[in-house]
């Protein structure tokens, strides 16, 4: 989003530059007109010129109120450096997402930035497996259709859930880090609670992979001979039929051609 006020002042120096440019104009052929007009009497081109003169003193005038109109109204207030840093990013975000390669590079990028902030925490381990995990997941996502859908839908809301429990794991860490001696124990246990579960729905997440790599298997193994395969044997035993029958007829010559002496 751009910012208001810098647009704001940008109308204002347009409209300006417009008024001043058709006031100039307008002038300029109302003193021609008027300077023709008795000169070489009233003819076409005298109509020709002073309506071209009342047309830029129109316009002249409707710049000049559009100008009135806009100063009129308060400028927007200048964004802080938090807003104007965000709406930084998010334009520079949105220039990458239109590239062909923008939204994996955001992604990559988004991932990165996850990790860096989780190293040094007992949970760097266990994001890691789940980045590698959904990695190999959605390079299967537009495979699994028909009875498979509910289980990438599933999947995805896990997905979500276990990022949010290891950020939780993350900030419990780090706050028993700070915490005195006596406050420790109840930290401790929370802690210890919200790790298993974290290991053990990661663990589920890579059994769901697994699950979902061996229903892609399954469902592309043919019950028979793959097509492909069995048309290029069609084509190979035709084609050495053939080469049989041109070899024959060559060895037995042409019965219709009369034999020279």
């Amino acid at each position: 989003m751009a910012d208001e006020r810098a647009r704001y002042f940008r109308e204002l120096r347009r409209l300006r530059r417009a008024a001043r440019r058709w006031s100039v104009l307008g002038g300029g052929l109302t003193g021609a007109a008027a300077v023709l007009a008795p000169y070489a009497g009233l003819g076409l081109p005298d109509a020709a010129w002073a309506g071209a003169a009342g047309s830029a003193v129109a316009l002249a005038a409707w710049r000049w109120l559009d100008l009135r109109a806009l100063a009129a109204r308060p400028a927007p207030p200048a964004l802080g450096p938090a807003e104007a840093a965000a709406r930084s990013r998010a334009r520079l975000v949105a220039a990458v997402e239109r590239l062909p390669a923008g939204p994996g590079v955001l992604a990559e990028v988004r991932r990165a930035r996850s990790r860096l902030a989780l190293r040094g925490t007992s949970v760097a381990q266990p994001w890691a497996r789940l980045d590698r995990a959904a990695l190999t997941l959605g390079g299967m996502t537009g495979r699994l259709t028909g009875l498979a859908e509910p289980a990438v839908l599933e999947a995805a809301a896990a997905d979500r859930s276990l990022r949010e429990l290891a950020g939780r794991v993350a900030s419990v860490e780090r706050a028993l880090r700070l915490a005195p001696t006596d406050a420790r124990a109840p930290l401790t246990e929370a802690h210890r609670e919200l790790s298993g579960q974290l290991e053990s729905g990661v663990a589920a997440y890579e059994r769901l992979v697994v699950a979902a790599a061996s229903y892609l298997a399954e469902d592309a193994r043919p019950s028979s001979e793959h097509a492909a395969a069995s048309r290029l044997a069609e084509a190979t035993d035709l084609l050495h039929g053939v080469a049989s029958a041109l070899a024959e007829l060559r060895a037995v010559g042409d019965p219709l051609r009369a034999p020279t002496r």
